[in-house]
This record gives C-alpha cells, structure tokens and sequence, in this order.
C-alpha cells in the first residue's frame, strides 16, 4: 500500500465525517485511512461506520494522550508506504492524493513533505478572517505553507507526510501538547533530510471558529516557540519575535493613547492640544496597519465584510502569540522552570 492517512480525532464527528466524504472523492485509490479516537466524549465510531465498505477504513478507540502520542498509535498499526498525518479539521480537493503522488514520483530521495491550507468558499467569515491571519504574509510572515516565506518550510500536522521507515527511525511525535509538529520537523531536518512544499497537495483547513478559540490557540503556539528553543537550540528565528514585538508595540500605542486622552479631557488649556496629537500619534500606526490588512484580505477573499474581520484576527493572532511568547520567555529564561514544572496543566495529561 502507497500511503496511509492518519487522523486523530477529539470530539469531532462531524468533521471526521465531512474529511471522510472527501477522501471517497480522491482521484488516487491506493490508501487507508486509520481514524484514531483520542478519548473522545463524542466519538465518530458511528460515523466511521458509514463508509466501511467504501474506502479502506481502520478505526481505534483509546485514553487520552494528545494528538502527537494518537498519530504514533495510528502509525504503529498503519501499512503504507508514506504516513500522511492529517488534523480532523481539514477537507481534501479530489485531486489531492494526485498531487502527492506527482510530488513523491518527483522526489528522488525524499523523506518528508507538506502542503499549503486554504479556506472553502462555504467556510463562515470568521473562519476565512482567521485562516487569512494564520497564512497572510503580512501576520505570519508566510511560514505556514506559502510560497513566500520569511523563514524555511517545515511540515505542519494538519498536512504532513513522511516515509513509514523515516518516521520510525526518528520515533514519531513526543509528548509535547502544542507544537509537537515543529518539534517533529525539526527532528527531520536534523537527522539530514530536508522536507519539500508540495504547492499543489493543498487542503481546505477549517481551524477555530470563534476568536476566543482562535486566541487559546494562538497563545498556545507563543508558550510552544520557547519550549522549542530550548529543545532546538538556534531555531529561534527573526520571524517568531515580531507577533512579541508587535504586541509591545500595541500596549505601548495604547497607554500612549490613555495618557492622550486624560491631556486632552483634564489638562489645561495649553495641554489639551498636546494630548489630541498624542491620541493621533498612537492610533496612527494601528490604523495604517488596519487599512493594509482589510484591503489585502477583501480583495484575496473577494470580500469586503471577511477583510473586516481579518483585522480583529490579525490582531488575536499577533498579540496571542505574543502574550503566550512573553509568559513562557518568563518562565523558562527568567524563572529557569523546566518545560513540565512550567506548562504541566497546559501540555501533559
């Protein structure tokens, strides 16, 4: 067998269901797919069920571990070739699997690759909004699959392959909870094999759908940058600092303002005037920066409402990020707390 399609799965049924319609559709035919409940209070066993007797479907049901330790247990028993590691989340174009395999077939000494994430036309606003913050070049930095990049490739879980002996040799995922993906790319890369984008093997990515969801994601991802600094010594690049820079940059414009507003609204006359301009100093940059995000995201989205939303998600995303960048720099760098003594209610189960 060529490639096996490995997807843990947490509480998510309906989308277990929607990916599975998708992978029925591929153009390419030489697959399983090994569907691995994490301890799951709502399980998709039901709905795996469904499709039995159309594609070539392994399903396990365990204890919670997190997704990292739930692929190594879907690659254990999984028999192709290639591992695709997969999020429930996502949705594949028909034409996917083709493209991997064009990308494989071209790839003389390949060990890993990835893909790009897009957002459906039938996504909701929100959900396009934030996947423009997670893949827009002016929020990222491109990193997350683009062509235009501030820093190399390296795979992401929601849309990752690998050759079943390379993932072997390296020993699968650890036990990191948030970003175990980076860690495990790293890993790849360290052991001299240098993973490849395949532009074409993309998938529609749904990610969270409210901000509240979005920012526990985003900050999660700030406290991972630290934790893999400390496991990947010189990984810490330009790129992973400006979502902190940008979130300093943001508190110090705010208090600015506040200060401009008390000139302005308790000051003496002569004072006044100074506390008008400061108010227009600080929110200056901030709206210049709201402009070029609402006008590069309505016209990629072809929507002027979701470029709106692409400011408040630009803006969850980068301080996020940067707040949970801060809290873990200060546990780990100032507090010399160990990555388990730090984030043990976070990252272990």
């Amino acid at each position: 067998m060529k490639y096996s399609i490995i997807v843990p799965v947490f509480n998510r049924p309906d989308e277990v269901e929607e990916l599975l319609e998708s992978l029925c559709s591929q153009t390419e035919k030489d697959f399983e797919v090994v569907i691995v409940e994490d301890g799951s209070q709502k399980p998709c066993k039901d709905v795996c069920d469904k499709f039995a007797g159309i594609l070539d479907l392994h399903y396990y049901n365990k204890e919670n571990s997190g997704p990292g330790q739930s692929r190594n247990y879907g690659a254990e028993r999984a028999h192709g070739e290639w591992l695709i590691i997969l999020d429930s989340d996502v949705v594949l174009p028909q034409d996917y699997l083709k493209s991997v395999a064009c990308g494989v077939k071209s790839g003389n000494g390949l060990a890993a690759f990835g893909g790009p994430d897009a957002a459906h036309p039938d996504f909701t606003p929100v959900q396009k909004a934030i996947s423009y913050s997670m893949t827009s070049f002016f929020t990222t930095g491109g990193i997350r699959g683009g062509k235009t990049k501030l820093d190399k490739f390296y795979p992401r879980s929601f849309n990752m392959g690998i050759r079943h002996d390379v993932y072997h040799q390296l020993g699968g995922f650890t036990k990191m909870r948030f970003g175990e993906d980076i860690d495990f790319s790293y890993r790849i890369v360290e052991a001299g094999y240098q993973p490849r984008l395949f532009p074409e093997a993309w998938v529609w990515h749904k990610r969270r759908t409210d901000f509240q969801k979005f920012f526990r994601q985003v900050y999660n991802s700030g406290i991972a940058r630290i934790n893999l600094e400390k496991r990947h010594p010189g990984t810490l690049k330009l790129v992973h600092l400006l979502p902190t820079v940008f979130t300093m940059g943001v508190i110090a414009l705010l208090l600015l303002f506040v200060c401009g507003l008390m000139m302005s609204s308790f000051g003496s006359i002569e004072v006044k005037p100074k506390g008008h301009q400061l108010c227009q100093l600080a929110l200056l940059p901030l709206a210049l920066y709201s402009l070029l995000i609402v006008i590069d995201s309505s016209i990629k989205n072809k929507s002027l409402y979701v470029g709106l939303l692409s400011i408040p998600a630009a803006f969850v995303q980068l301080t996020g990020y940067g707040l949970g960048f801060i809290e873990s720099w200060w546990k780990r760098c100032v507090l010399k707390q160990d990555e388990f003594q730090a984030f043990e209610q976070t990252f272990y189960k």
